[in-house]
């Protein structure tokens, strides 16, 4: 006999991270953890907050409940981004697109200023509400001879040395360039790191064909366009990702790197020859 228990449940956050990574291509599925990097998150001024935050500091690591807020629906199928182009059940991944988009991450604990926890790096994007807080305890929390399914497979291959070469073109290098030293914008890295893997086409991964010659790839707010030869690649040219009649309207208000696309165009205003 099934519980007699309130079909809605009511849940609200605590508090909300600080990132600074405004997209999902900037948040990895696994940050390293020898990458430099900071992270804040801010509780809400509850007054027993403060209290509730009372003995965490002895532990070197927490972890995080929180929200898929950007994902308003859900799969029983789903497309994970890393191994071959074939759909998994939801439950057996840890995809987004979930009936309840709930979120599980452990994370450095660094410091606690007041309501403010100090975090290493995490896979969150910015502003994305935290629900609980739970302490890492290795001795329960650790499993180092569980098997993961089939992620193991995955994982031998990409554990692998990457089995293509990416190389950027003149004309993509100056635009790389152009955009880390006027703009600070520079995805460089992630984007060979992504290429060096499996450069075919795979929707999760934001990789597409376009025409019989070009593939491109999603890259947060930009695009690269490359061909791919064997176990070479070439990456020709950058683009923004949106369109200039979304980057002129001021009704959309939240398009990341908009005067940097916006600037790109006008420096750039054709590439003739990768439209397909």
């Amino acid at each position: 006999m099934e519980p007699h228990v309130d079909p809605t449940l009511t849940v609200r956050p605590i508090g909300f991270i600080r990132t600074g990574k405004q997209l999902k291509f900037d948040a990895r599925h696994q940050p390293s953890e020898t990458d430099p990097e900071r992270n804040v998150l801010e509780l809400l001024p509850e007054p027993d907050y403060r209290d509730a935050l009372r003995d965490l500091a002895g532990f070197s690591r927490i972890w995080l409940v929180w929200w898929f807020h950007l994902n308003p629906s859900w799969r029983p199928l789903v497309l994970p981004p890393r191994g071959p182009a074939q759909r998994r059940g939801v439950f057996a991944t840890r995809s987004p697109h979930r009936p309840n988009p709930l979120g599980l991450t452990p994370v450095q604990l660094v410091g606690i200023e007041g309501r403010r926890l100090l975090l290493g790096p995490c896979d969150l994007v910015d502003g994305t509400p935290v629900l609980d807080i739970k302490p890492y305890i290795p001795a329960y929390d650790s499993f180092p001879d569980a098997t993961a399914g089939w992620i193991d497979e995955v994982e031998a291959v990409l554990n692998a040395p990457p089995q293509f070469s990416v190389h950027l073109t003149a004309p993509a290098e100056e635009q790389a360039e152009w955009l880390r030293t006027g703009w600070d914008i520079d995805f460089r890295s992630r984007l060979i790191e992504l290429l060096a893997r499996d450069p075919s086409p795979h929707r999760t991964r934001r990789i597409r064909r376009r025409g019989d010659l070009f593939r491109v790839i999603g890259c947060g707010a930009w695009r690269a366009v490359f061909v791919a030869d064997g176990p070479r690649v070439e990456v020709l040219a950058l683009e923004p990702a949106y369109p200039l009649r979304f980057l002129n309207d001021p009704k959309l208000e939240d398009i990341p790197d908009r005067q940097a696309q916006l600037a790109f165009m006008k420096r750039w205003p054709e590439q003739l020859g990768l439209k397909g």
